[in-house]
């Protein structure tokens, strides 16, 4: 059983949390520069590529124009693609889940172009390639 002390604190952590961090009053799809605006609380808008947040990134402009909001103006709902965003994550710059980020650094570090992978990749050219793959059998 919870007790009327643990219940204030909760309600006071609350409290706390609605003061000092910003929410969502507003949000849009702006076709113009193909981003998500969000309009803040404290008159500051913020705007994000679509393709950069985890379930958004194969979405159409018709099903990103529809936008919701939750209560606590913590949430950004998308209804056509059933996709949410926590927007103090967001704020930090994080698009989605750690799973979802690790996989997309994967693909930024995959298509790097530093001189020592240039180098390792001319070297490993020079010895015959990539061993071709065996086939099922």
């Amino acid at each position: 059983m919870r007790s009327e002390k643990q219940f204030e604190r909760a309600n006071q952590r609350a409290r706390e949390l609605r003061a000092g961090a910003p929410r969502a009053v507003a949000a849009r799809f702006d076709r113009r520069t193909g981003r998500i605006v969000i309009e803040l609380n404290s008159g500051l808008e913020v705007g994000f590529l679509p393709q950069m947040a985890e379930g958004l990134e194969q979405a159409s402009p018709a099903e990103l124009e529809q936008i919701e909001i939750t209560p606590s103006g913590y949430g950004i709902h998308f209804p056509k693609l059933d996709a949410d965003l926590y927007l103090p994550t967001l704020l930090q710059g994080f698009y989605g889940s750690k799973k979802w980020m690790a996989a997309g650094l994967g693909r930024v570090g995959g298509a790097s172009q530093s001189h020592a992978k240039i180098a390792a990749s001319r070297k490993n050219g020079k010895l015959g390639g990539r061993p071709r793959s065996r086939g099922a059998v």
